[in-house]
């Protein structure tokens, strides 16, 4: 995708709340993102409905796309107890108004299967 790291002003997680897989999630944000990762709110849809496997990706395009939309980005709910290796803005608890322009939206499956797409809003 052509966007510069400077564009993203989302992420949404594939976030499984695991140890290994959140902590996994959080270096390669910061792998990718340097010193600007702890800038971009990060959330994760399944905190809210649960893990819909399959489903997981549609969902979380969906739930990125409404909140381009509504310049909002969702909670991370449930996010009571912090991992010091998973440090970055997880927006816990509670939205948080924000213009969303380009939003990034992380998947994995089984085996170390992962994708990430990137979305942009349309200015006419």
């Amino acid at each position: 995708a052509e966007v510069s790291i400077d564009e993203v002003d989302y992420i949404c997680a594939d976030g499984d709340a695991t140890e290994n897989g959140d902590r996994s999630e959080t270096r390669a944000v910061k792998k990718v993102f340097g010193k600007e990762a702890h800038k971009i709110p990060i959330s994760a849809p399944k905190s809210m409905i649960g893990n819909l496997l399959g489903a997981s990706g549609a969902v979380d395009l969906i739930t990125t796309l409404l909140s381009m939309e509504h310049s909002c980005v969702l909670p991370t709910v449930n996010y009571r107890e912090e991992d010091p290796e998973c440090d970055l803005d997880y927006v816990p608890l509670r939205s948080r108004p924000q213009e969303i322009n380009t939003a990034l939206i992380h998947s994995r499956g089984r085996g170390g299967i992962n994708t990430v797409l990137a979305v942009q809003k349309v200015h006419p």
